[in-house]
């Protein structure tokens, strides 16, 4: 299923980090991608392409993670500045995690792909560092994701498929199920016309991969997390069982 024993990913399926005027609502998940680290301390590096380099969400990411879950942040920008593909590398292997904020997920994985990025976050995967992310950087780690990516130019365009790093393989990932109300209707379209298993996060949820195990996380105790699938002509929501012990990724392939 994955590309090797070292991964450890977090995806969250959406929620607020302290945004002006808002509440934390994913800090529980959040101190566990610190934890996955391994260090008391570890080097995060937040990756805005989606959000088109934002200075606000910088803000955010470095007054949260850096001062109240004791990360030392740092950003790579690719919108705003264009990095060497040596300076990209030394930011991302010298980092214990990456995370990859919300946003335009098409927009950012082709950025990605033009800078190499994406070959850069495979290796670092490799070296053990953690991959997070939220809303598009959750999306950007399956092989496929339901994204909202076309409604940043004209919000009446429909939700896409579109291709990610495909390090969770064989898996589609959309997030915001429970709050965006298109998700679930365009998810059922999607997996009614392509077929294949979709991890469906609401806001609160996160997949989270290690190896070839995985597990459910979640922030808020309403929080769900679906398998949906196509089997007999027919689309199926499954909830995924929320417990500590982690299951083999191999098994949400299976169709009852």
């Amino acid at each position: 299923m994955t590309a090797g024993e070292r991964v450890k990913i977090i995806a969250v399926g959406g929620g607020e980090i302290g945004r002006p005027g808002t509440n934390i609502e994913t800090e529980s998940i959040d101190r566990e991608i610190v934890k996955f680290s391994g260090k008391k301390h570890p080097k995060l590096l937040f990756i805005p392409t989606a959000s088109g380099d934002s200075d606000l969400y910088c803000d955010v990411v470095s007054n949260y993670f850096g001062k109240k879950l004791g990360c030392h942040t740092e950003v790579l920008y690719l919108i705003r500045k264009s990095p060497s593909r040596r300076d990209i590398e030394e930011k991302v292997f010298g980092s214990d995690i990456i995370y990859v904020g919300g946003g335009n997920t098409l927009r950012m994985l082709k950025t990605w792909r033009r800078y190499g990025l994406d070959n850069i976050l495979k290796d670092a995967m490799k070296r053990g560092v953690v991959l997070s992310g939220v809303s598009a950087g959750a999306i950007c780690w399956f092989q496929y994701g339901n994204s909202d990516s076309m409604k940043f130019s004209d919000r009446r365009n429909p939700l896409i498929k579109l291709r990610g790093l495909d390090i969770v393989h064989g898996l589609m990932a959309c997030p915001h199920y429970d709050v965006e109300r298109d998700r679930r209707s365009s998810l059922r379209k999607m997996m009614n016309a392509h077929g294949g298993v979709a991890i469906a996060l609401e806001n609160c949820s996160a997949f989270m991969v290690k190896g070839d195990n995985y597990k459910i996380l979640t922030s808020s105790n309403g929080a769900c997390v679906y398998k949906v699938y196509k089997i007999k002509g027919k689309v199926v929501e499954e909830p995924i069982h929320i417990d500590r012990k982690f299951r083999p990724l191999k098994e949400l392939l299976l169709r009852k």
